[in-house]
Parts: C-alpha cells; sequence; structure tokens
C-alpha cells in the first residue's frame, strides 16, 4: 500500500502543476513533463495514472461533489494545494470502490500535514468526511481516527 501514498503525493503534486501552469493540457499530458524531470517509481506509476484519469474524466462531478461538502466555502477560492489533495481524495471516495472511504481521508490528512498550512489537515478532514457522508453513507470512521 506504501506504492499507493506515493501515488496519491505524485497526483497531488501533477494536478496543482496542472492547475498552475497547464491549464490546456490533460493531467496525463503533465505526468509526462513530470517523468522527463523526476524519478516516479514504477510501482506507484499505475495507481497515480489511475488517479489522473479519474480526475481529469471526472473533474466536473468530483469538483460539483466537492462543492457540495463545502460549508461556506467556494472551491475555487480554497488553496490550489487544498483543492487538489481533496480531488485526489474525492476521487477515490466516488470511483474506486476498493479503497474505502477512512483510508482516503487519512491518506488526504497526511497530504495536507505534508503540502498545506497549518489550519489544512482539519479542514480537509471536515470536507471528505462530509462528501463519505454523502456519497458512502454506509461507510463509517473509526472513533479515533486511526490509520486503515
Amino acid at each position: 500500500m506504501r506504492e499507493r501514498s506515493r501515488a496519491r503525493a505524485w497526483a497531488v503534486q501533477v494536478l496543482y502543476a496542472w492547475e498552475m501552469r497547464a491549464p490546456g493540457a490533460t493531467p496525463l499530458d503533465v505526468l509526462g513533463d513530470f517523468s522527463r524531470e523526476r524519478r516516479i517509481a514504477p510501482a506507484s506509476r499505475g495507481y497515480l495514472e489511475r488517479i489522473l484519469r479519474i480526475v481529469a474524466e471526472h473533474k466536473d462531478t468530483i469538483d460539483a461533489a466537492l462543492q457540495a461538502a463545502l460549508t461556506n466555502w467556494r472551491l475555487d477560492r480554497l488553496a490550489a494545494i487544498d483543492r487538489n489533495i481533496l480531488r485526489v481524495a474525492a476521487a477515490e471516495i466516488l470511483y474506486v470502490d476498493e479503497v474505502p472511504s477512512p483510508v482516503s481521508i487519512q491518506e488526504a490528512i497526511v497530504l495536507a500535514e505534508k503540502y498545506g498550512t497549518v489550519d489544512s489537515p482539519r479542514f480537509v478532514n471536515g470536507v471528505l468526511d462530509a462528501l463519505m457522508r454523502q456519497h458512502r453513507p454506509h461507510e463509517r470512521r473509526p472513533r479515533d481516527g486511526g490509520r486503515s
């Protein structure tokens, strides 16, 4: 599973770069640029490409679901890094059935701790918890918020 964690981190970086400097390209085009500049482990590459494809193909649906989970915020007004962490986790929650939502949320919190601001982890947790309750109400997070 460590490969998926690394793939998620790469996905956030690729989506951030895509949004900041290559809006006319696809996330997979940006991944091609990344691959020339950085070494992405082959073990992470398949899941990274899967997440990027999901975001590229379903961006409007993912963004609408995130917007519905936001309270008193607009998705386009969020910090770009937080927005893309949310997109990666939302892609999993909405389209990757074999990954439990609590795992996606915990992984997003870790990414928010690494790349976001001091408030990002709590914010990301709240938004994704609301998204999970809306789209996967049968799933529940452990009381201790522990990692899965």
